[in-house]
């Protein structure tokens, strides 16, 4: 199939532009590169410059590259920044979103594989938290998301679209060719591994209070590479008819704190990492761990990268590859 990826040129996009490559897939990756890589693009993908409010430019681009689906991954995704810059995140992530599935209507495009989020969740009452739990996002981020999720809901009932959401925990870990490296870094484990590195940027833990085991926020890991190969299962379930309109939350069923994240880090670094404990941030539930049995059942996905040990020991050796290469190029 001909896919276009919005926000390819990102972290998660550029490793799924990837396995989709992998798969004999065509790629075009349509990114506006405030946020992604130009250098992430694979060299046998097609990027096109362009803004996902655009809308214009999604047709032109849908249109000329015979698109036969969307993995729409373009989206503001800082919890932080959704609570002092809401409008941001409905411009974006909502009023962009509708106007790629206008551009997909107009094109006559119509499956589509969302990123969303386990925010849409809230403070969930139960753990781990499956598909049909409430949804009662306590930040902006995940209320973009959700109301998403509803738009194409609607459109799917009116125009025949086909889509499925994936709600993803929180990915990390790196493949051979692709880590992360966002500016400004807000995920915890490139920041861990940060600090081990260099011990001028301590760690900042964002609360010690929490009900949680060590009073530190507990969240579900799952390795990119493991989320890729749901995005490429998805796809395929959409496209030989198994499924019309799917919600999947992506997560392995364990959670970590961030106590333990680090204590893990300072293992397989083999370094000491400085640690300041800080207030806690606003929207930050205390647990999210997800129930994955519904993807496993329904698309046969199955994570091959759980452990914790591999998935910030795969960060690690990327980073170590990343700096070796740089050396190297001076």
């Amino acid at each position: 199939m001909r896919i276009l990826v919005t926000g390819g040129a990102g972290y998660i996009g550029s490793v799924i532009t990837d396995q989709l490559i992998a798969d004999k897939h065509k790629v075009v990756v349509y990114d506006n590169l405030t946020k992604g890589h130009r250098e992430s693009v694979s060299q046998d993908a097609t990027l096109v410059d362009g803004d996902l409010l655009d809308q214009d430019a999604m047709e032109q681009a849908l249109t000329t590259h015979a698109i036969d689906a969307v993995i729409h991954m373009a989206a503001f995704s800082l919890v932080g920044e959704s609570m002092t810059n809401p409008e941001r995140y409905y411009l974006n992530n909502v009023i962009g979103s509708v106007r790629l599935l206008n551009a997909m209507l107009a094109t006559g495009v119509r499956m589509l594989v969302f990123s969303s989020t386990a925010a849409t969740y809230g403070e969930p009452a139960r753990q781990p938290i499956s598909e049909d739990d409430p949804t009662a996002p306590s930040n902006p981020y995940g209320e973009s998301k959700l109301a998403v999720e509803r738009a194409m809901h609607w459109y799917g009932l009116a125009h025949q679209f086909r889509f499925v959401a994936l709600r993803y925990f929180n990915a990390a870990g790196a493949t051979d060719r692709r880590g992360e490296h966002h500016d400004p870094e807000t995920h915890l484990i490139p920041l861990v591994l940060r600090a081990a590195r260099d011990p001028r940027h301590a760690v900042t833990v964002f609360g010690s209070d929490y009900p949680t085991r060590d009073g530190t926020c507990v969240r579900d890991y799952i390795h990119v590479s493991d989320l890729a190969h749901a995005h490429v299962a998805a796809l395929a379930a959409l496209a030989d008819g198994r499924v019309r309109e799917e919600i999947f939350n992506l997560g392995c069923g364990e959670g970590y704190t961030v106590k333990e994240v680090i204590d893990t880090a300072r293992r397989i670094t083999g370094r000491d990492i400085p640690v300041v404990v800080g207030h806690r941030r606003p929207g930050d539930p205390a647990v999210l761990i997800a129930s994955s049995a519904k993807i496993r059942r329904v698309l046969g996905w199955i994570p091959e990268h759980s452990s914790l040990d591999e998935i910030i020991g795969s960060a690690w050796a990327w980073e170590e590859r990343a700096l070796a290469a740089r050396a190297a190029a001076r």
